[in-house]
């Protein structure tokens, strides 16, 4: 159970910082079918953690509010230079690719549990067509 939970709130975390990493990026984005579809996968990473807060919050009897990863926080602050320095959609997408990547191994360890696999499964989903999208630019 312990392992689960921990598990779960690495889930949490993970989602977390995609969140913000895609609302950051699509905000500097300068291509709107690019912006809205960063915008839209914040609000749907955004989603998913709210509803695994919630089932742990029930699990556990108490009110779970996870924040972001220190890294996922660097993550950002990288990307958010590039877009200040100047750089390009392409520099902000390949910023984007990257942190899908840094997310894919905590999310991997952590969907092997009961408790967030399904969950997992809808985000791993996202995810790919997220990583689909970058290698077309």
């Amino acid at each position: 159970m312990a392992f689960e939970t921990s598990a779960v709130r690495t889930v949490i975390e993970v989602l977390h910082d995609g969140e913000r990493g895609f609302q950051s990026l699509g905000e500097e984005l300068k291509n709107s079918q690019a912006k809205s579809f960063f915008l839209e996968e914040s609000a749907t990473r955004r989603r998913f953690a709210t509803e695994l807060e919630r089932a742990l919050g029930t699990e556990e009897g108490e009110d779970v509010k996870e924040g972001g990863t220190a890294s996922g926080t660097l993550h950002r602050a990288w990307g958010e230079l590039k877009a200040k320095m100047g750089g390009s959609d392409h520099t902000l997408l390949e910023t984007a690719e990257q942190g899908e990547d840094a997310a894919k191994m905590p999310m991997k360890r952590s969907s092997k549990t009961a408790t967030c696999q399904p969950r997992w499964q809808r985000y791993y989903g996202n995810s790919r067509r997220t990583s689909l999208l970058l290698m077309t630019r």
